[in-house]
């Protein structure tokens, strides 16, 4: 499928664009404890992953580019793609970085264009499987032959962790919610801790990918139980201890039996060469 036989583009739920219109997902990663873990290791495990500077990048539903700028910086031509107006605009004006409306579904982009693809958040909003994989197969034909492919899922439990953490697990109605979720995925916008989203088991997403036409190669648990642990605001901010942080979550990122308990999974595939 070429740019210009792309079937019409698809829609984004309101939800989804209202919910990242408030403009709280740029501090989110930036500020938060569990979110500047989920950050840096994205970084980390990007950085062994992606070819070498100057490769062309391009980074799909990479909101406000929060991870365009760095890899600008590193040397990458960085193009970036978002359905949120606000976050077109906000990427827009970061240095080295290109940034236009579009959505996972449907890219804007010519066949074979960059030597690597990001979806990081895409297709935590799709819920329906046909959904994910028409991003996945987008992915890949806008990957050139050999090019990496690395997409972020939430982890199916990750809601009953994080309420566990923040105690709201104890109310009744959340706790209903959050149980019906560990048994399908779906998470709706409903409380307004989140919206329409998709929570995957991790031995699902690269059967996604190899019907895509992609190969997968590995998956990493970003946060592994660090993200669940009281002190984690303190550690980051000591340099010594996020040190000792990062090497941890590192040291069991792949471990069949503990991928699961991170909030987030990098899948990484490839495009045949």
């Amino acid at each position: 499928m070429t740019e210009t036989t792309r079937a019409q583009d698809p829609a984004v739920r309101e939800e989804i664009l209202s919910y990242y219109a408030r403009g709280e997902e740029d501090a989110r990663l930036r500020q938060g404890g569990a979110g500047r873990l989920e950050f840096w290791r994205t970084q980390d495990v990007l950085r062994r992953i992606l070819p070498a500077a100057p490769a062309r990048v391009l980074d799909v539903g990479g909101g406000s580019g929060v991870h365009a700028e760095w890899l600008a910086r590193d040397g990458y031509e960085v193009e970036l793609v978002d359905p949120v107006p606000l976050h077109v605009e906000q990427a827009a004006q970061l240095p080295g970085v290109t940034a236009r409306s579009g959505d996972a579904r449907s890219l804007p982009v010519a066949d074979a264009d960059h030597d690597a693809v990001l979806l990081l958040g895409p297709l935590y909003h799709l819920p329906e499987r046909a959904e994910r994989v028409r991003a996945l197969v987008e992915a890949h034909r806008a990957v050139r032959p050999g090019g990496p492919v690395v997409a972020a899922t939430i982890n199916r439990f990750a809601g009953l962790h994080d309420l566990l953490h923040q105690e709201l697990y104890f109310d009744p109605a959340q706790r209903a919610r959050t149980d019906e979720e560990g048994d399908h995925g779906r998470h709706g916008p409903e409380g307004g801790l989140f919206t329409t989203a998709y929570f995957a088991q991790p031995t699902e997403v690269p059967g996604e990918f190899t019907d895509a036409g992609l190969v997968p190669e590995g998956q990493y648990g970003l946060e592994g139980v660090a993200w669940l642990m009281g002190g984690l605001d303190a550690w980051l901010d000591d340099p010594d201890r996020r040190e000792a942080v990062l090497a941890a979550t590192r040291r069991i990122e792949s471990e069949p039996t503990l991928i699961g308990t991170s909030g987030h999974v990098l899948t990484v595939g490839r495009r045949r060469s």
